[in-house]
């Protein structure tokens, strides 16, 4: 909370006022024992209003079938609740719409309330919702801290409500700049007002009803929520992102799918003409939800197109990512933590299938040699052309990685010994029966190959074993004059 804003709020003398009208039937509808027929001369004293009323009860909104002609007549068909909450409803707006200032749009803030108002008591018809007068006014007066934040900060807050092109982003903009939504403001001006409890906690939640607590006024709250959002469907220079929130808060609160959530709309779309001329009040030319419709579904598959561009944009960068994370930047093979996952991937599933694994090791001869002779360059040189070669020998099922330094490595799933060492034997000689060309230049390259089998009856129970005997066979080759392939067995490890 803001306490600065909220004594600036407080210490204010323009703000907006309850109508006297408006406080005594209050008063009256208090009262344990209320005398319905006091109430009635105290409306019918306000020839503009008892018209009003007159009016709306007889209008297609409430859709009486019998013709009302009397305030008093209108207490006993509709009930006090809802005759008070045209009361406040009706004088209210007539005391708000006459202080324009220039802080904000005023046509969109009519515009908004109305639409929800009318969304509001439809979607509480349709839900059966006791409180359905209670509704209306919530969404009605939802957006009432505007008129409270406009009047206190003026051009101040008409510099956040023009960089804020949608509801959402006012609100965003608002906890930013003011750290308070209008929300929260409509609600301390509610309580101020006197309002029912019902009516402050509803304006309060209309823009987060996940704030209301309280159970019994939760669906309420929600129903407010979704009526403000329904309205931005009408009065958003671009509907599109609205009516996808409209449609996923219908079906998540409302379990309304999305054909039930658009002839709703459509409904509101019509309901709110009708409402429109009752408050007397001038938002612009009526919108057509079919043109609206059409207008946001075409943007609806742009932003779907573009989710989808950006979704593939993103996986080729995730794969770019992972690929990084798991080649060797030098030889294009598969680096040591790759290698060590797809070693320990084959090995348990050779020992659950009980199919043979073979394992090459390679590590080329002198390589310290041809770095000093050549340089490091050449030597790099030297390491990518093993690895196009190792690739080049691997088969599809296979798995070539450079182990470190000048040690590369050929996985061979579902290959016995046999068939490895011939890999292995055809590789070294590729390798050896001609230079490598770097540039133009020759450079001779011998390497040692250790041969090492995981098979049915072996005692290896980990890849780290396995990659000590490639290991060992290794050094068996190198002790045995290099440029050489060696088998690990047991036998001659021993």
């Amino acid at each position: 909370m803001n306490t600065e804003l909220i004594k600036k709020i407080q210490s204010c003398p323009n703000l907006p006022s309850l109508p006297s009208i408006a406080v005594q039937i209050l008063d009256l509808a208090a009262k344990p024992n209320v005398d319905i027929a006091e109430i009635a001369r105290l409306i019918s004293k306000d020839p503009a209003l008892s018209t009003k009323i007159l009016r709306t009860v007889n209008s297609s909104f409430y859709g009486r079938s019998q013709a009302v002609s009397t305030v008093s007549h209108s207490l006993v068909i509709l009930g006090l609740q809802s005759v008070k909450t045209l009361v406040l409803g009706f004088s209210l707006v007539t005391t708000l719409h006459k202080d324009k200032s220039r802080g904000f749009n005023h046509l969109n803030y009519w515009r908004r309330s109305i639409y929800a108002a009318t969304a509001a008591r439809t979607i509480a018809t349709k839900m059966n919702l006791v409180q359905q007068e209670e509704a209306f006014l919530g969404a009605l007066l939802q957006d009432i801290g505007m008129l409270v934040l406009d009047t206190v900060l003026g051009p101040q807050y008409g510099d956040i409500c023009a960089k804020s092109p949608t509801h959402p982003e006012l609100i965003k903009a608002e906890k930013e700049s003011l750290g308070m939504t209008h929300a929260e403001i409509g609600a301390l001006l509610a309580k101020q007002w006197k309002l029912p409890p019902i009516l402050v906690t509803t304006i309060g939640g209309s823009h987060d009803d996940s704030t209301v607590t309280d159970p019994t006024l939760k669906k309420i709250a929600q129903l407010v929520h979704l009526a403000g959002l329904c309205a931005d469907v009408f009065v958003d220079a671009s509907p599109a992102n609205a009516l996808a929130q409209v449609r996923a808060h219908c079906l998540s609160a409302f379990k309304l799918a999305e054909p039930e959530c658009d002839k709703l709309l459509e409904e509101i779309s019509v309901k709110t003409k009708d409402v429109v001329s009752l408050f007397e009040i001038n938002i612009g030319a009526a919108a057509n939800f079919e043109a609206i419709l059409e207008k946001a579904n075409e943007a609806l598959v742009q932003l779907t197109l573009q989710s989808q561009m950006q979704a593939n944009k993103l996986q080729e960068q995730n794969e770019v990512l992972q690929k990084k994370a798991t080649i060797d930047a030098l030889t294009g093979l598969n680096n040591r933590a790759a290698f060590d996952d797809i070693l320990k991937q084959h090995f348990t599933a050779s020992k659950t299938g009980k199919t043979p694994l073979t394992l090459l090791m390679l590590d080329v001869d002198k390589f310290k040699a041809i770095n000093d002779k050549f340089g490091h360059q050449v030597g790099d040189q030297v390491l990518t052309e093993l690895g196009k070669l190792l690739k080049k020998f691997g088969r599809p099922k296979d798995a070539a990685a450079r182990y470190g330094g000048e040690e590369l490595a050929l996985i061979l799933p579902e290959t016995p010994r046999a068939v490895g060492a011939n890999i292995a034997e055809a590789l070294r000689q590729s390798i050896a029966k001609q230079p490598i060309m770097c540039g133009k230049l020759p450079v001779p390259t011998t390497v040692c190959v250790g041969v090492a089998t995981l098979e049915l009856n072996s005692r290896m129970t980990d890849p780290s074993h396995l990659l000590k005997a490639a290991d060992l066979a290794v050094y068996a080759a190198k002790r045995a004059g290099r440029n050489c392939v060696k088998i690990f067995s047991l036998a001659a490890a021993a």
